[in-house]
């Protein structure tokens, strides 16, 4: 009966309020003005030294100089709408296969190319498991291009209604991951605004991973410490919050989208129903919803109490998505048990990551971010799943410190105060999720020689066979003010043979030397974990 009214329901899922009306008028997508948007161009403080210099994923989000069609070769249409459609491509060099959200100029204004630069922007600053991650965006005279991973699992009410069966712990794992992701959005000051299940991908048939996509009508509630009354009605009729239908409102608009999906989730039905979506705006307005459906008779106190605060009318009285994320019917229900030999291996890559030069940094980064195969990274999402106990999207010092007590006793606070100075990157103080693979993904499969020469042509822009030092500024400069030596010392830290370039050898050795570290490290680590072990001491279990 649940798979039954899901199905009827899911035919009926217009978005509420369109974006804009299409025309014929475009322009062009500049690197420059995308950054004009991140506002990233013009900052204030110069860097004068390497140790200033800090990478993170977005340095490597970037438009490509190529025709698209010169990188990717274009497979099957996998959707369709008014703006374009979104197909499968591969890249021609890695063989990778990704998804490409193509755009026709001719159905886009003004405003819908702003739209299309926001969405970029934003997905550009989001390092989440949980939140669609974009690689790189193309443009040509008639369309635009962007560049995302692949999803094959579908839309999430796709799979529910392919189910045979369905239960609360399935409901609150794909619950969990959603809020997992928005609160890690809402820790960033972003709204999402349009929460609903076709707007939530799973990772592929055979891996319920939940993925948020769709952030072009998202927005910023909070900019230098200021908070942003939010006033656009943006949504879709059944799952809009009411404050966002008569007044202002902030980020707890999306906790209520995703109590509505809940809602369905327990019981195959939506809170409010109607015959078109005037009629449901109406009933949501007045936001009575009934919790003695039959369907809900079996249904946990626990389950229909998190429902009850994420759907209080009231935005100031509803929970938040962190408060959410500790409610006992998540803890209880949505936590898997993990494979402690892949945590202790991750644990283990960790503490052995120490990149002594820039270039090295830069290139592992980017090779992270634009050339790792997803299936390379399905255990270290586990890992650091395992590791992030309050699921906001990072982790903590306090974290890592409880992950590694298991293995260094009182010595953790210190060992992990080391951990942090070498992996994290940007400086945040804590371990974002694209960091967390940087530093434990297993180097010598990363670091072949096809990906090597691929990251070597990133850099060698003009095809010399050697990088300068204008070149790794023109790669890595991306709008901040970094003094010209500190291009030169990126060189100088590289260059065998003091010529001021880096030939292809010079670079392969260079992260060469990361494996043949990684795996001396790895030894000691082995070691000081066996006599952990032989002793009788703390188990080596960390999670």
């Amino acid at each position: 009966m649940l798979i039954q009214k899901i199905k009827f329901f899911n035919q009926n899922k217009d978005t509420l309020y369109s974006p804009l009306k299409p025309s014929h008028k475009h322009g062009s997508l500049s690197e420059s003005k995308l950054y004009q948007h991140t506002g990233r161009q013009g900052q204030a403080t110069e860097i004068t030294s390497l140790d200033q210099l800090k990478f993170e994923k977005s340095s490597f989000i970037t438009k490509g100089n190529e025709k698209f069609r010169d990188n990717y070769i274009i497979g099957q249409q996998m959707g369709s709408g008014a703006f374009g459609e979104v197909r499968m491509c591969q890249h021609k060099k890695m063989r990778t296969i990704r998804a490409v959200k193509i755009l026709k100029k001719s159905a886009l204004d003004q405003k819908e190319i702003e739209r299309f630069i926001h969405e970029i922007e934003i997905l550009k600053t989001l390092d989440h498991p949980n939140i669609l991650r974009l690689y790189e965006f193309y443009e040509d005279s008639k369309r635009y291009y962007i560049v995302t991973e692949l999803c094959t699992g579908g839309e999430l009410f796709d799979e529910i209604t392919n189910k045979a069966q369905f239960n609360e712990q399935d409901a609150a794992k794909i619950i969990q991951q959603v809020l997992s992701a928005i609160a890690y959005c809402h820790a960033s000051n972003i709204v999402h605004r349009d929460l609903k299940p076709e707007n939530l991908l799973l990772d592929s048939k055979n891996d319920n991973t939940i993925k948020v996509i769709d952030f072009g009508t998202s927005a910023h509630f909070q900019q230098g410490g200021q908070k942003i009354q939010l006033s656009q009605t943006f949504g879709t009729a059944y799952y809009i919050a009411p404050e966002v239908l008569t007044s202002e409102y902030n980020e707890k608009c999306d906790v209520w989208s995703i109590g509505v999906i809940l809602y369905i989730l327990l019981s195959g039905r939506p809170p409010f129903d109607g015959k078109d979506d005037r009629d449901i705006v109406r009933k949501v307005r007045i936001g009575h919803y009934d919790l003695n459906l039959p369907e809900f008779k079996y249904v946990s106190r626990e389950a229909i109490d998190l429902l009850k605060k994420m759907m209080t009318y009231d935005p100031d009285r509803r929970i938040s998505a962190e408060e959410a994320l500790r409610h006992q019917w998540i803890v209880k229900r949505a936590y898997e048990d993990i494979d402690s030999d892949a945590t202790l291996n991750a644990l283990r890559n960790l503490k052995n990551f120490n990149i002594e030069k820039k270039l090295q940094q830069a290139t592992i980064t980017y090779l992270v971010n634009q050339l790792a195969h997803k299936e390379d990274l399905v255990e270290l999402q586990k890992a650091f799943k395992a590791l992030d106990k309050n699921s906001d999207g990072k982790l903590s010092r306090d974290e890592l410190i409880e992950g590694y007590r298991k293995i260094y006793g009182e010595l953790a606070e210190e060992e992990v105060d080391k951990i942090l100075a070498r992996v994290d990157a940007n400086g945040s103080g804590e371990i974002d999720y694209s960091e967390w693979i940087v530093a434990t993904i297993n180097k010598e499969k990363l670091l072949s020689k096809e990906k090597l020469k691929a990251a070597f042509q990133l850099f060698d822009t003009d095809g010399s066979g050697a990088i300068s030092s204008e070149e790794v500024k023109e790669i890595l400069s991306r709008g901040q003010k970094i003094d010209e030596k500190v291009w030169h010392e990126i060189i100088q830290e590289v260059d065998m043979d003091g010529n001021g370039e880096i030939d292809f050898m010079e670079f392969t050795v260079m992260m060469q030397k990361l494996i043949s570290d990684d795996k001396k490290a790895a030894g000691e680590f082995d070691l000081h974990v066996n006599q952990i072990a032989n002793a009788g001491g703390a188990s080596a279990t960390p999670v």
